[in-house]
């Protein structure tokens, strides 16, 4: 996977430029601001953008907003963005998709992520969709990672292949924190404590047959329990697995 970083912590940018590259990715550049991160996009073709909310001048969200940026010019791109802390708005926005963007995120995984094979088709139509790889390239992935999780070498690893297929990959702690802070608590209450907990899993970016074996349930229940969240929060109209998820995240978000 051809990736891109941008940290302006030395340490961490060169740690992760070596992980990434024992692990057979090429590093095209890894640069500490959000201007070098925008040029080095514009010079290179990456796959993923690994990129901290808080970089220089202000160190405030201009590693966001570049996010943000190349998620309207390069909708091809993964990005997968790394805080400090949970920051409920910075994964609202990297959620809602650009008006003027032709592939919103609504979009993005879905479509590029495609069919994976039987064993994760999910509820079909109506439910998740088909998962995986393979189908129409060109719409990105999207994850937003704690810090922390960089540490869990495998954990930040997986995120990075799911974002890479084009996929969601939300840190646990960011999804548990939507959930507890989202203010549309009616339908939310609506759904059973099991229905919550695949709900989390989904919003991680998990597929149906991993939920289940997080979960220790049949691959069945599970696309029972998804087609149920569906529909109590009004989103069965909605096609695509990724789709869905991101779906939710915003309206959790709003």
């Amino acid at each position: 996977m051809r990736v891109i970083l941008a940290e302006d912590s030395t340490l961490l940018r060169e740690g992760l430029v070596r992980l990434l590259a024992e692990e057979g990715h090429e590093v095209l550049a890894a640069v500490g601001d959000a201007e070098q991160l925008l040029a080095a996009v514009e010079a290179h073709t990456p796959d993923v953008v690994v990129a901290d909310v808080r970089m220089p001048p202000t160190h405030t969200d201009e590693g966001l907003r570049a996010a943000l940026e190349i998620r309207r010019r390069r909708p091809e791109v993964g990005v997968l963005v790394l805080s400090q802390s949970v920051e409920k708005r910075y994964a609202t926005e990297l959620l809602t998709p650009d008006p003027e963007s032709p592939q919103g995120v609504g979009q993005g995984a879905g479509h590029r992520a495609g069919h994976q094979g039987a064993s994760d088709r999910g509820v079909g139509h109506r439910g998740v969709g088909h998962q995986g790889a393979g189908q129409g390239a060109g719409h990105q992935g999207v994850g937003y990672l704690l810090k922390d999780r960089v540490v869990q070498v495998d954990e930040f690893l997986d995120a990075l292949e799911r974002v890479g297929r084009g996929r969601a990959a939300f840190d646990p702690e960011v999804v548990r924190q939507l959930l507890a802070r989202s203010s549309r608590t009616d339908p939310l209450s609506r759904l059973t404590a099991r229905e919550r907990d695949v709900l989390g899993e989904m919003a991680q970016g998990h597929t149906n047959a991993s939920i289940a074996a997080h979960l220790h349930v049949s691959q069945s229940a599970v696309e029972k329990h998804i087609n149920a969240i569906f529909d109590k929060l009004g989103l069965t109209g909605t096609t695509g697995y990724s789709r869905r998820v991101l779906a939710v995240l915003r309206y959790l978000g709003s």
